[in-house]
């Protein structure tokens, strides 16, 4: 007998609505289910922000078919989009395309087997999955026949701490600390961080972003100041490849994050590794590890990140690698230290399978830690789960992409300039494994370290 139950999609960004797109195509009920009130809300949060990718490579084929079908009209291949452009061009037509198959305001709060919590073993196989859900009129769970999650990790930045931990006094400091690019043509924003001081934590090209963003800014208000604080020995590679990047845009980043540095409006401090966050007067001061305290700064803008949320799947029987919490299968493949996004071999319903069968992580919440990930990648994950589901193994087993050799991908561009970049997803990393602009002057423990 058919089973008529649907799959449910958890979020509705890039890899959700392609994962709703292809089993539509297979002719699979499907219900993509959206905490934001549009799609793509996560991708709207960091809507200034340029990607590295052009739009050749971030339409999903299955979506392109849909959306065929509704007079939509390819945005031009060669041309880097925002955030905002992606979500506006792309991903709401898109949602509007499958229709009362998406829900919005629509947070998923568990996932587990229908009358089986995660350590029952009698006919689990055989029991829907039960998906419980919070709206605005309350509670709901939902009956399913198979789970995709794909609802990535933006909501969930990496913190200041070295060790992975908050740092002591980082939660008391939240009103002056933020986790995400600021947005400096918006004119509160803009104030915020004008004239003032600001330390940025992280070692990605977001880091490298809001570093030239603050250099900008201080062309137009010189007092601003802008720290950069790696956890990294040395700048090393951080700038990428320059006018030989293998990532046009990426390499011009890096190239605009160095001038900054080197006009004086970016001062560098390496090997820090923060444990606490202490108030001091009008502003915060950053303790690290081996008793070193940097200048006061009033700002603190953290770009450590992110993790997946997997609280919501206590009660789902995952096969996760300790290190970087992803499918054990995928981990090898997708390990930081050894892969880029462009080295990483195109996965599927294989790789990203769990004990539980048909439950999938797909997008940026299937590489759990690891930053290198590419909207290709999950394009391919989500045709390659979607196949499985139908039955169609062959498919599923199938490579369908071939990616191109571009090096560490992880980062951010600028909101004003189409050169600059961004992945294909919103993460960015803290790499610990390689080295920065040489180390910083070293002080005695407990006094405050003056960046050369």
């Amino acid at each position: 007998m058919t089973d008529e139950r649907p799959v449910v999609v958890i979020g509705a960004g890039p890899a959700g609505l392609a994962a709703a797109a292809e089993l539509v195509a297979r002719d699979l009920p499907v219900l993509v289910l959206e905490k934001g009130d549009r799609a793509g809300a996560a991708v709207s949060e960091w809507g200034h922000v340029r990607l590295f990718s052009m739009w050749r490579d971030l339409v999903a084929p299955a979506a392109e078919k849909l959306l065929s079908s509704t007079g939509w009209r390819r945005p031009d291949d060669s041309g880097y989009p925002t955030g905002r452009e992606w979500a506006e061009d792309y991903l709401a037509p898109l949602a509007e395309a499958l229709g009362e198959r998406v829900r919005f305001g629509a947070r998923v709060t568990g996932v587990s087997r229908l009358g089986r919590d995660r350590v029952v073993d009698a006919e689990r196989a055989e029991q829907p999955f039960t998906v419980r859900l919070r709206t605005r009129e309350g509670e709901e769970r939902l009956l399913a026949r198979a789970v995709v999650d794909a609802s990535g990790t933006w909501g969930s930045p990496n913190p200041v701490g070295g060790d992975g931990l908050p740092a002591l006094g980082e939660a008391a400091a939240a009103g002056r600390i933020s986790y995400r690019i600021p947005d400096l043509g918006e004119e509160e924003t803009r104030s915020r961080y004008a004239g003032r001081t600001t330390a940025v934590v992280g070692s990605g090209h977001s880091a490298l972003s809001s570093l030239v963003s603050l250099a900008a800014l201080a062309q137009e208000s010189p007092e601003t100041k802008a720290l950069w604080v790696l956890r990294r020995g040395e700048v090393g590679d951080a700038f990428g490849g320059g006018a030989d990047d293998q990532l046009a845009a990426r390499g011009a980043l890096g190239q605009r994050a160095r001038a900054a540095i080197e006009a004086g409006h970016v001062e560098v401090v390496t090997g820090f590794r923060t444990v606490e966050v202490r108030p001091a007067r009008d502003g915060l001061v950053l303790v690290g590890e081996d008793g070193r305290r940097l200048e006061q700064v009033d700002e603190v803008v953290a770009l450590t990140g992110f993790r997946p949320d997997l609280s919501p799947l206590s009660e789902v029987r995952l096969g996760l690698d300790p290190a970087l919490q992803a499918p054990v299968e995928l981990a090898p493949l997708i390990d930081p230290n050894q892969h880029s996004c462009g080295t990483v071999y195109p996965h599927g319903a294989a790789e990203l399978s769990h004990p539980e069968e048909g439950f999938f992580l797909a997008g940026m919440k299937s590489y759990g830690r690891a930053p290198t990930f590419l909207a290709l990648t999950g394009f391919e994950q989500v045709r390659s789960i979607a196949a499985h589901l139908a039955g169609d193994h062959e498919s599923a087993a199938r490579v369908e992409l071939v990616l191109p050799e571009t090096g560490v991908c992880g980062g951010a561009g600028l909101f004003d300039d189409p050169t600059a970049a961004k992945t294909d997803t919103e993460a960015d990393t803290e790499a610990d494994t390689v080295g920065c602009c040489g180390p910083v002057q070293q002080a005695e423990p407990g006094e405050p370290v003056r960046v050369p």
